[in-house]
């Protein structure tokens, strides 16, 4: 029984990560000096042999059992055929890239235009756009197994983007609908999630970059996840909590900080990417928050994040209480948010302590999915992990 209260607690019964011990005097290591083993998410791996194999071989991505099987053709094969491209030119553009398409999670109130907009790129760095050529784009109205609807066939414009309001007809009601974008030409694709919420839907807001990362950034190989990040985002999930993952990163970005949070077991939630380089990825948080919160009815009951997320969650309502920052903060700002000086686990116990945290309320109208970051189909096999290239290969 014992064992069974700690699987329900931990994710998944190979986690050793859960609050991992750390000599202090390594804390005070340049992080990039500390050998692998001493890095929370080394710990995290399915199981123990490939932690150990990890350490001697220095390679990433041992293959899974079972990861070649359930890819997500086995879940969906696209009713339009390949067509020859509308442009004769595109054929040569594309030769040898790979696809980078994006589309940012939408968030809507209900009875207001759902929208969404995507965009098709190729190529490192975003060398070629998608210009003129044939997007289908289907929608699953019963997840995570139902059938996938088609819905319409798109063109993209000259900056590789499409934009499509959903028909009222098509009559969805509250809850989180899987979107696939499909390009006609190669078969190539994007996903993203259309949610479409009751007034004051109640969330809780996690920025990636400061909360999440113990060390590089996420354009790094791998960087490594702060222990406990992943139980803190579980515990909200598991309280009926719609989560909302936001980063000022370029939406270049997308497949590889997704197929990351895939990786490391984060729950499900809705992400918002920046719409290419800003140079004020704060204010674009800021205004994304701000539309939620003001046209959308969204209700933030708790925010996360580092130092310098504490102005974007102050311009967005939230008091010194509902904002919880982890990483050093200067002297100045401390009044300004409630400093996770411990780390998460200390701070998930006080969560679970009586009257530390309570249930979501309202959110019951809307089915909130409880997996991680696997598309609709892929939750038979929690041990599946993406591979290399991110989620939308």
């Amino acid at each position: 029984d014992a064992s069974m209260q700690i699987q329900m607690k931990w994710w998944g019964t190979k986690r050793l990560d859960y609050a991992l011990y750390c000599p202090e005097g390594l804390s005070n290591f340049p992080a990039h000096a500390l050998p692998h083993l001493f890095h929370a998410s080394y710990w995290e791996s399915a199981d123990v042999i490939a932690f150990v194999l990890r350490q001697i071989g220095k390679f990433d991505g041992i293959p899974f059992v079972g990861s070649g099987d359930d890819k997500e053709t086995v879940t969906f094969h696209p009713s339009q055929p390949r067509e020859k491209w509308m442009k004769k030119r595109t054929s040569v553009k594309l030769k040898n890239v790979a696809a980078n398409h994006r589309a940012n999670d939408v968030i809507v109130l209900e009875g207001r235009e759902q929208r969404l907009n995507a965009r098709f790129m190729y190529g490192p760095l975003d060398m070629i756009t998608l210009h003129g050529e044939k997007v289908d784009i289907h929608l699953m109205k019963d997840p995570p197994a139902g059938e996938w609807t088609f819905l319409a066939t798109e063109l993209t414009d000259k900056n590789g983007r499409i934009s499509y309001t959903i028909p009222e007809q098509v009559g969805l009601g509250y809850g989180i609908y899987p979107v696939k974008m499909i390009v006609r030409g190669d078969h190539t694709s994007v996903d993203c999630y259309l949610a479409i919420v009751p007034p004051m839907t109640e969330c809780v807001v996690f920025s990636i970059d400061g909360s999440f990362t113990a060390s590089m950034s996420v354009t790094g190989r791998d960087p490594k996840v702060r222990a406990g990040a992943v139980d803190i985002c579980r515990h909200w999930q598991e309280l009926g909590y719609l989560l909302i993952y936001i980063t000022g990163r370029p939406d270049m970005q997308q497949q590889r900080v997704v197929s990351w949070l895939s990786q490391h077991n984060f729950p499900h939630g809705l992400i918002s990417f920046a719409d290419g380089l800003l140079t004020d990825p704060l204010g674009h948080k800021t205004a994304y928050l701000n539309n939620l919160v003001q046209n959308h009815g969204i209700s933030i009951v708790s925010a996360y994040g580092s130092s310098k997320d504490i102005t974007v969650y102050a311009n967005v309502g939230l008091r010194p209480e509902q904002i919880f920052i982890v990483g050093k903060v200067s002297k100045k700002l401390q009044s300004n948010a409630t400093v996770l000086s411990d780390g998460y686990a200390a701070h998930l116990a006080g969560l679970q302590v009586v009257g530390g945290s309570r249930p979501a309320k309202g959110n019951a109208r809307m089915v909130i999915p409880r997996g991680c970051f696997n598309l609709p189909g892929q939750a038979s096999n929690p041990r599946r992990r993406s591979n290399e290239t991110g989620l939308s290969s």
